[in-house]
């Protein structure tokens, strides 16, 4: 049984939290119910209060319940331009800040609303920290008409918190590294080649390896995005810095997922190399393939699972030789060519390959394809890869 805190903001879906907090009941998990005053007016305290068998909220602090999961519906605009924004001004919002578990979006509103460039930006934000979100669909909306912004059916919240639920404790006690960001290897005291990985792709592994239990490492190398709270940051920034970071760490499970330089320039120029009419010819030489070397010094039953970002086919029959050349369990293959994957992108779309076979991930947030990937490492941990 689990502790689930359910928040209602103020919408005409609200009466739908009615029948959310119904079926948490009926699945055995206790439930506390929280209301903006916004919320207050569309459905009662003591409403949801009787329907979780609760006499109220139990205690002085309210927002401060520990909770295995937090979910708001309807989440309004307002509340999620406030959960966005840190604004801890009511119950729900107050309990946002200080919930450390999953948290569950169902965003409910005018369709304009929705498309405001506001609001899909307060989404990117609360996505990229990790929050869930279900919905909003299209349909008939409160103040008549249709479209997007109607709020997904309690069923469909309820399977998204069962689902998140039925996998919290699946890592309990397994140490997993992840690398993540790129690298930049100086050419002068200014200037450094560098790559386009924001970091996103690892960023999102961390956070759901530590939902499920984990304890996470995150060897960082310039992200350009806020690492998650509760793991352990490790800073870097060049291809060597992270080799060193990497290798001087043991751990269960090690995904590199950094995009790590594979030239460095041969010589760095003291101070800063000022313009000039001239050529600049700069000698690169290899760097260390610390993949390679993770594979040569791997320990029984640990995993190794390694990215390869690449184009086309060609990529992938890379990848396909990486996997054995590399003695790593899984190799992950994204094709940077296609728009809007990959590199400095929300969403992804990648290949994961294994001796038994290979299974896509179609396009999806990149929180929900670090979800598929770690399914297949506890898959391989299973069988004792």
């Amino acid at each position: 049984m689990a502790k689930i805190l359910v928040g209602v903001s103020g919408g005409i879906s609200a009466y739908k939290a009615c029948e959310l907090v119904r079926l948490f009941v009926k699945a055995e998990h206790e439930v506390v119910p929280l209301l903006t005053p916004a919320g207050e007016k569309f459905v009662s305290a003591q409403t949801l209060n009787a329907l979780a068998r609760r006499s109220g909220s139990g205690g002085p602090y309210p927002h401060l319940e520990r909770a295995d999961l937090f979910v708001i519906a309807p989440a309004t605009a307002n509340t999620l331009a406030k959960l966005a924004g840190g604004i801890a001004d009511n119950l729900v919002t107050e309990s946002a800040l200080a919930h450390r578990g999953p948290l569950v979006l169902a965003p409910a509103m005018n369709s304009r609303m929705w498309a405001s460039p506001a609001t899909q930006e307060n989404m990117r934000v609360l996505r990229e920290r990790g929050a869930h979100v279900v919905g909003p669909e299209h349909g008939e909306l409160g103040e008549g008409g249709s479209g997007v912004g109607r709020m997904s059916e309690p069923e469909a919240i309820f399977e998204c918190c069962r689902q998140l639920l039925a996998v919290s404790d699946s890592l309990a006690g397994t140490r997993v590294l992840i690398s993540a960001g790129g690298t930049r290897e100086p050419l002068d005291s200014v200037r450094f080649l560098g790559n386009r990985s924001s970091g996103r792709m690892g960023v999102a592994l961390a956070a759901e390896a530590a939902r499920r239990g984990a304890e996470v490492t995150l060897v960082a190398a310039n992200l350009a995005v806020p690492a998650p709270a509760g793991i352990e940051l490790v800073e870097v920034d060049s291809a060597a810095a992270l080799t060193d970071a990497v290798l001087g760490r043991d751990a269960d499970v090690i995904l590199m997922s950094a995009a790590v330089a594979d030239y460095r320039p041969a010589a760095k120029e003291s101070g800063k190399r000022h313009k000039n009419d001239q050529n600049w010819t700069v000698e690169l030489e290899p760097t260390t393939d610390v993949l390679l070397d993770l594979g040569r010094r791997r320990h029984e039953g640990q995993l190794l699972i390694g990215f390869a970002a690449d184009e086309g086919d060609q990529g992938l029959e890379r990848a396909r030789a990486k996997l054995r050349a590399k003695k790593v369990d899984l190799i992950v293959f994204n094709d940077i060519s296609r728009p809007g994957i990959g590199f400095d992108a929300e969403e992804n779309e990648v290949v994961l390959i294994t001796e038994s076979g290979e299974v896509v991930l179609s396009r999806a947030p990149k929180s929900e394809i670090a979800a598929g990937i770690l399914d297949e490492v506890e898959r391989l941990r299973g069988q004792g890869a």
